[in-house]
């Protein structure tokens, strides 16, 4: 496990969550991983911040809510299958790891797991969460990416953890 900025690797890590990373999060005994293709990285409140949206639709809307924390995992390499399937199947219907042979491990400082793989993690303590507003929303991307009007809550997690994995 090796240690590592969190924006030298913010870079790269975009890139990769673009063709999907995994979004784990737990709750009491509830636990869920969710594919992601969107983040941010950034410094705000004298912290380092990953931001990541998930839709109320989604069943790890519920698990967030009322978690504390979350983790990001960046797959070093190829699990393309994986993440279509963690994106288009719902924890509500069935254990996502179990159907992709996913196994996780404790993370370092939060109480939601991380996927184990080799790979970048970043384990982050929810800061700030907000719904998103239309009303402020471009009108091009409301059009294209919201067609069903099933906005996402945003996600602000402090950055306690950036490390990689073999």
């Amino acid at each position: 496990m090796k240690d590592i900025g969190y924006m030298s690797s913010a870079d790269d890590s975009i890139h990769k969550i673009k063709e999907g990373a995994f979004l784990t999060v737990k709750s009491g005994n509830a636990v869920n991983t969710m594919t992601i293709g969107w983040a941010t990285f950034g410094f705000i409140w004298r912290k380092p911040i990953m931001m990541v949206a998930v839709r109320s639709t989604r069943h790890t809307f519920g698990i967030i809510e009322a978690a504390e924390d979350f983790t990001v995992t960046v797959p070093a390499g190829d699990m393309r299958k994986e993440a279509a399937f963690c994106g288009s199947k719902s924890g509500r219907d069935m254990d996502k790891f179990k159907a992709c042979n996913l196994e996780i491990a404790d993370s370092r400082s939060v109480a939601s797991p991380i996927i184990k793989t080799r790979g970048r993690h970043y384990e982050c303590r929810i800061i700030y969460k907000s719904a998103m507003d239309p009303t402020h929303l471009d009108k091009d991307c409301d059009s294209s990416l919201y067609p069903q009007k099933d906005y996402h809550t945003l996600y602000f997690g402090e950055i306690l953890a950036c490390y990689e994995t073999d």
